[in-house]
């Protein structure tokens, strides 16, 4: 049989699984990353047992993670609704990210430097991957969730995304403790925040002009080099595509006066379910082999090495710990579950991996960042089996009373 044939066969295969795994997730509550995981690392046995050697595996990881994190955050965000009514909830959101991220980081740092021994700055750079919440696992995870509940996660996890990213990039720099690196900093997100909201619209226009059929991939290619060329410059290009698929999604609230009669916004709505299908559609097939190929580089001896458990506990414990202060004593909403939709994944990969070399520290085991990833996930699953009133809602069900006078509903 040809080479391409058994490619083609095992490509196929992979999807086919993928989707399975999906369904399988609705019914069961076990994230499908979970699953891809243990089918990356069962390929990479049956290689090892048939002396068959894959090349390339990181450079497509990384290829993936960039792609994945584009379609990701774009599926996400056509998913938003924009209303005068909902700007609190973002801004709940945009709140619980930066506080919660800059919370976990700072645990985590205390202990990549005080217990694993790593320098000061690498601390800070190992600290920012796991301090981010992963979108591709958590968006997914909440489909099922009341309707506020899952907008608060989708603009939560976006945020930290994009907000971890750019923070990451700044701590990269040789000289990021310095005043004018910090400057740099702001103006960067300064620049692309203009960039984001020039490009966006211009990118809306097009599409509605667009009368040839094909035009959704040309928008995707369009995004992707925008995105690659930010990356060159250290900028923090996961907003331009927050900003366009929020934009597209929402074009009836940004579309005044003269514009309303240039575009036609029937066209423009047929045209917005069509991407968020390809959009989904894509995500999806990215996701699939991210997180086999993901699974396949995994060493699966190394989570049962003492060390990692230990540490890789006391680093769940921090990232359940900052939640639940912020949650709880700022935000004063419910635990459950908030509090534990915290999964770690692709964007923590392709952070953990995109470390520059004068940064990484023999130190520090790869094993934790794995143990990290399944044991986040499996607590996210085991808090979305647990959705209802319970007693960790009960504080702030009693804040929310002490606030209002009223009793809220089904505590009588």
């Amino acid at each position: 049989m040809a080479d391409t044939t058994k490619i083609l066969i095992t490509l196929s295969t992979l999807v086919i699984l993928s989707y399975l795994f999906n369904i399988i997730a609705r019914y069961v509550k076990i994230p499908s990353v979970i699953l891809l995981l243990a089918t990356g690392a069962g390929l990479k046995f049956l290689a090892d047992r048939f002396a068959i050697q894959l090349t390339g595996v990181p450079f497509l990881l990384n290829l993936f993670g960039d792609i994945g994190l584009i379609m990701i955050v774009l599926e996400g965000s056509l998913d938003l609704e924009v209303t005068r009514k909902k700007l609190p909830l973002i801004g709940k959101s945009l709140l619980s990210s930066i506080l919660i991220l800059a919370g976990t980081c700072g645990l985590i740092y205390l202990v990549v430097h005080y217990y694993i021994g790593v320098p000061v700055h690498n601390s800070i750079i190992y600290s920012i991957p796991m301090g981010v919440i992963s979108s591709a696992i958590a968006i997914p995870s909440v489909t099922q969730l009341k309707e506020h509940k899952k907008e608060f996660i989708i603009y939560e996890s976006t945020f930290s995304d994009i907000i971890g990213i750019m923070v990451f990039n700044f701590a990269v720099l040789d000289n990021a403790l310095s005043s004018d690196s910090f400057r740099d900093f702001f103006l960067s997100f300064l620049y692309i925040l203009i960039i984001s909201f020039v490009s966006s619209a211009l990118l809306v226009f097009m599409l509605n002009k667009i009368t040839t059929r094909i035009k959704s991939f040309l928008i995707f290619a369009i995004l992707i080099l925008i995105y690659s060329v930010g990356k060159i410059f250290h900028l923090p290009s996961l907003l331009l595509i927050l900003v366009f698929g929020v934009m597209l999604n929402n074009n009836r609230h940004f579309i005044k006066g003269k514009l309303i009669q240039a575009l036609h916004l029937e066209r423009m709505s047929s045209v917005t379910t069509e991407l968020k299908l390809l959009t989904a559609e894509s995500a999806f097939l990215i996701r699939t082999f991210f997180f086999i190929l993901f699974g396949y580089t995994m060493n699966i001896y190394s989570l049962i090495d003492p060390e990692v458990v230990i540490t890789g506990s006391i680093i769940i414990g921090c990232i359940l710990l900052a939640r639940f202060i912020f949650l709880l004593f700022i935000s004063r909403t419910h635990l459950v579950p908030e509090l534990f939709i915290a999964p770690r994944g692709l964007v923590t990969v392709v952070l953990f991996y995109a470390i520059p070399a004068q940064f990484i520290s023999p130190l520090f085991n790869n094993g934790i960042l794995y143990y990290v990833i399944i044991v986040s996930s499996l607590i996210m699953m085991l808090g979305l089996m647990f959705t209802k009133t319970s007693f960790l809602e009960i504080p702030a069900i009693i804040a929310v009373e002490k606030e209002t006078g009223e009793e809220p509903l089904g505590l009588s």
